[in-house]
């Protein structure tokens, strides 16, 4: 009997099934395009919603959205968009037919109660980094890092050097662990002259960012090796509204030109189609005693086009050059004896020069039957020459310690996914197959002895190193029901590493010896959404991530990493968080977060280097307040706390040095409707542990920054902004970067080990002028 009752249930679910799928055969199918009015291209991220029906998305790629399974009956449809005005349009659908709809939407001041928590696509979601690109417009290339709620950056060359980053309790030197992009391209470089995972962001126009998506640790399937603290991806303008020229004028010999011409104009606007060239350069002397003559160039070109109905072309050509000197890092004891000032020098030589060319290609194919398939295609040339004393006379005492770090490298790789998406009622699902591929080969990778910037001394490393990274990965996003999404994805990446030493260190390793090393991860990644309503939204994070080592440390015969295998040491994380909109002025974001990890970095200063050590776990706490006090003035803040810990050290040495314990950022945005704008900021950095017994300490800084803008309207465009930037408005006397470092000074006995630093920027004003036509 109950066998016959089984049989029974199981046969009408079946044709209850086969029923609702006729009676969804019949429905009728709602697909529209939403496009930037100014540009007239293609917006994705818009949130569309039918009002009353509980169905909500976001635009693709292509500014496209679908609703399949509708009821024949007029639909009244809400568009809303940060930075742009929401728009409400009616669709009437028919049984069996496709209505289709395309829709402008006009920019706008920034509305906070338009902000949705969506319940579509949560894991893509950027509700924080899409009001702050809005409302904090980037001014120079320090700011472009900072737009992440609680990362910090420290410079050691001020402007030419790559960035020293802080972020959840990790010192990540200039990339260990944060994963960079810009348009998709990689700007961290494995196996680099000065350290794993170096990443200069300079090649990027800050006036040309127009996003920023990121995520902070390892639970992102499409992003692998450096993604343990997170990753950061920076969008460049497709198109532009109207040309422009700016010229700017600061402290300090500082003097810097852009512009931005709009090639095809309206014309290439009515075919969808937008290209543009760009130029930047950029010279200072700096703050410091010694002049700096820091000289950039940067030139970029982009196109944007249809290929054909259904997909879309990006090509992304630029190139970058700098050069400069800079005063290194200074002792403590310096400053006290009168040896030097505070801007002053140890030893004033010190300097770099850097190039990077790229080319970028991206497909973007939405088929009828809304398969997403991409393809992307980069390449870069890049070179790197940077001349560093960070001991002094400790090792040499006549001639001095300085390095020289030199490389020449091409980098090539493929992203490519294919993305299907099926409903069956409120349930819906999107399949995610992808495919990456990177190799990195470099020609003469040097670490040498110098003197005066002019003489090698001694040669302590020259080789070539080949490095391939290829990945698959598989990820899985299903909407349950209206409320609860979930996440699941599986990458595994396999790793190839090659070093070719150029130089002979026995008689059995002579010169052109070449090691090889090989290893495959897999990193499982699962999450979980719950939206309880359109201001609420709870979620739990998960995720395994890892960063690679260099290629010399790994292929080092019977070396440290190949006698254990950590030759890609992972990262296990959590992340368990809300999103709240307690009013439709106030946006809460708050995290509780994990992170242990196989391996860990330590910055050795007598070298120059990093050099791996072991485990490490990382606990603490994000939170992010974004919050409209008037029509016209915002105010945002950020506190993060961390308790980085290092595992394999006993108690009372396992402090992880450098690494930020508690930081807050934050301030006041104005944009009036009358063209007056500007901003009052500060950053604070508490002090924090410089070596792992807490003996030394980095002290911490708080400064603020400011910047007034006037844009007169002429007509439907503003002619022309006036600027005035301020860093460091209050003259705040702090350090930028420390180390603890053992040094001597010329004449000195004994070395002595320290705090090392770099200052930060005085009050440094600048003036800009920007012109549109």
């Amino acid at each position: 009997m109950k066998l016959v009752n089984s049989m029974q249930k199981l046969i009408y679910c079946i044709v209850s099934l086969l029923i609702s799928v006729s009676a969804y055969a019949h429905l009728g199918t709602l697909v529209g395009t939403v496009y930037d009015q100014s540009t007239n291209l293609p917006l994705r991220g818009v949130t569309v919603q039918l009002t009353g029906s509980g169905k909500a998305m976001l635009t693709n790629e292509l500014g496209q959205y679908r609703f399949d399974g509708l009821v024949a009956s007029p639909y009244k449809v809400e568009l809303s968009h940060v930075g742009y005005k929401s728009q409400v349009i009616n669709a009437s659908i028919i049984d069996d037919q496709i209505t289709t709809v395309k829709t402008l939407l006009a920019t706008s001041s920034v509305d906070l109660s338009e902000v949705v928590v969506s319940s579509q696509r949560p894991h893509d979601q950027q509700l924080i980094s899409s009001l702050d690109i809005k409302l904090r417009p980037i001014v120079n290339s320090q700011e472009i890092l900072r737009l992440v709620p609680g990362l910090f950056i420290g410079q050691h060359a001020g402007g030419g050097k790559a960035e020293q980053i802080f972020l959840r309790g990790f010192d990540l030197d200039h990339g260990t662990d944060i994963r960079l992009t810009v348009d998709g391209m990689p700007v961290n470089m494995v196996s680099h002259a000065h350290g794993q995972g170096y990443a200069d962001l300079h090649f990027v126009i800050p006036e040309l960012v127009e996003g920023v998506d990121f995520k902070k640790g390892p639970y992102t399937t499409d992003k692998g090796n450096l993604a343990t603290a997170g990753w950061v991806d920076f969008r460049t303008r497709t198109g532009l509204d109207r040309s422009f020229a700016k010229l700017e004028i600061g402290q300090f010999n500082t003097y810097r030109a852009v512009a931005g011409l709009d090639l095809l104009g309206q014309k290439g606007r009515a075919k969808n189609q937008s290209a543009y060239l760009a130029s930047e350069y950029s010279y200072s002397n700096s703050y410091f005693d010694n002049p700096q003559h820091f000289k950039r160039l940067n030139v970029v070109g982009k196109y944007h086009g249809h290929v054909s109905d259904h997909t879309n072309l990006t090509l992304t050509g630029s190139t970058f050059w700098s050069k400069w000197n800079h005063s290194g890092q200074i002792p403590d004891r310096a400053i006290e004896s009168g040896v030097t000032d505070w801007f002053g020098s140890i030893d004033p030589t010190e300097g770099g020069e850097t190039s990077r060319t790229n080319f970028n290609a991206q497909l973007v194919t939405v088929t009828p039957r809304n398969h997403i398939i991409k393809n992307q295609f980069f390449y870069a040339n890049y070179n790197f020459e940077l001349y560093s004393n960070f001991t002094f006379f400790l090792k040499d005492s006549i001639n001095g310690d300085q390095i020289r770090q030199k490389e020449h490298r091409n980098l090539f790789g493929y992203n490519g996914s294919y993305a299907t998406q099926a409903n069956l009622g409120q349930t819906s699902w999107t399949t995610t197959l992808g495919a990456q591929y990177r190799q990195d080969i470099t020609h003469g990778t040097e670490l040498s002895h110098t003197r005066n910037r002019v003489e090698i001394l001694n040669q302590i490393q020259l080789g070539n190193v080949n490095e391939i990274n290829a990945a698959l990965y598989a990820d899985e996003l299903v909407q349950i029901s209206s409320r609860f999404t979930v996440n699941a994805g599986v990458r595994v990446d396999y790793f190839r590493s090659q070093y070719e030493d150029l130089l002979a260190v026995s008689s059995a390793t002579p010169a052109g010896t070449i090691k090889r090393a090989t290893q495959a991860v897999v990193s499982p990644k699962l999450n979980f959404y719950y939206t309880f309503n359109p201001q609420f939204q709870l979620y739990l994070n998960t995720g395994k991530g890892f960063h690679s080592n260099d290629a010399r440390v790994v292929t080092a015969q019977n070396g440290p990493l190949r006698r254990t295998g950590e030759i890609l040491p992972g990262g296990y994380g959590s992340d368990l968080g809300i999103i709240i909109k307690p009013f439709p002025k106030l946006l809460f974001n708050a995290a509780a977060w994990y992170l242990w990890l196989a391996q860990e970095f330590v910055y050795v200063g007598d070298e120059g280097v990093v050099e791996p050590s072991g485990r490490s776990r990382r606990a603490g706490i994000d939170l992010s307040v974004r919050y409209q006090l008037t029509k016209t003035l915002y105010a945002d803040i950020d506190l993060n706390t961390a308790n980085p810990r290092s595992l394999d050290a006993e108690a009372g040495q396992n402090r992880l040095p450098l690494a930020p314990v508690f930081t807050s950022t934050g301030g006041l945005s104005l944009q009036t409707p009358y063209g007056l704008s500007g901003s009052l900021r500060y950053r604070y950095m508490a002090n924090r542990p410089a070596n792992e017994d807490n003996t030394i300490v980095a002290k911490g800084y708080f400064v603020t920054d400011m910047q007034v803008n006037y844009a007169r309207h002429g007509g439907a465009k503003r002619n022309y902004t006036v600027g005035l930037s301020v860093q460091n408005l209050l003259n705040t006397r702090w350090k930028e970067t420390q180390f603890a470092t053992e040094s001597r000074l010329k004449g000195e006995a004994a070395p002595v080990e320290e705090i090392h630093f770099t200052p930060g920027t005085p009050f440094f004003a600048r003036l800009s002028l920007t012109y549109f036509w």
